[in-house]
């Protein structure tokens, strides 16, 4: 669990008091649901999960998408209910770490109490983050910095930052960012089009990192026809004569 949540000092307090449970849930199950009554804490050991709201007429709001090293359902502290439910979108391990062994064990053990206590911040902080980008960017800018963000995911946790999976539908991804699956779906399409990034289906390959972190707005569609000629005639034109093919006489 330290290892995971990159807490130093984890290796002093082994013991029976400190082990904490695996359990394996399938894509598509419920890890804990919206008024289930707070007992535990959940860490991300491997796995992809989607953390959903419903609000009053049935539609699904995605808040976070956990993955390995993630802490969640911190929101269930406060009222002792869980506020959202964690769903599974592809085979998970997770850790249950009941609230008041936890709360024990941090009793006699104040530095693993303060360091959890960081984690939560840790989450906190990517939300605030998360609130920045919806309410100040294009959605071009939404969807590339999902990607930039996911690619750095990615590479913190030993696997390729340049080429991966989307665990998340594209429907899922706008109703993180706030925008329509068409809308994803057709800047998606513009981002392979200029070669940011090459996709297929789900896989994605990131072309250019930088320019997803600072990418502000697509230029208009005419204007990306226009560049794509440009390159064209560009390329065209630095062909060497010898290189042509010969002209019958």
């Amino acid at each position: 669990m330290c290892d995971l949540l990159g807490i130093s000092g984890g290796a002093s307090i082994i013991n029976e008091e400190a082990l904490f449970q695996h359990v394996q849930f399938k894509a598509g199950q419920r890890i804990h649901t919206i008024g289930q009554p707070f007992e535990m804490l959940y860490i991300v050991n491997s796995g992809f999960l989607k953390s959903v709201m419903i609000d009053a007429s049935g539609n699904e709001h995605i808040l976070s998408f956990p993955m390995k090293g993630d802490l969640f359902g911190v929101d269930g502290i406060h009222t002792k209910q869980y506020a959202a439910e964690a769903v599974a979108l592809s085979s998970c391990d997770i850790i249950l770490v009941p609230f008041k062994k936890f709360s024990s064990i941090g009793k006699t053990h104040a530095e693993l109490e303060t360091a959890i206590y960081g984690v939560i911040s840790r989450e906190l902080i990517r939300e605030h983050a998360m609130i920045t980008i919806l309410g100040s960017l294009s959605a071009e800018a939404r969807v590339a910095r999902f990607l930039a963000l996911l690619s750095e995911r990615f590479s913190d946790m030993g696997y390729s930052g340049r080429h991966f999976n989307l665990r998340m539908t594209r429907h899922e991804i706008g109703s993180y960012l706030g925008l329509t699956l068409e809308t994803v779906s057709r800047t998606l399409s513009a981002f392979n089009e200029i070669g940011l990034i090459s996709v297929d289906q789900r896989a994605i390959e990131i072309n250019n990192l930088d320019a997803l972190k600072t990418l502000r707005r697509l230029p208009p569609s005419r204007a990306r026809g226009k560049q794509d000629a440009a390159k064209a005639l560009k390329k065209a034109a630095s062909v060497k004569p010898s290189d042509s093919v010969p002209q019958s006489c």
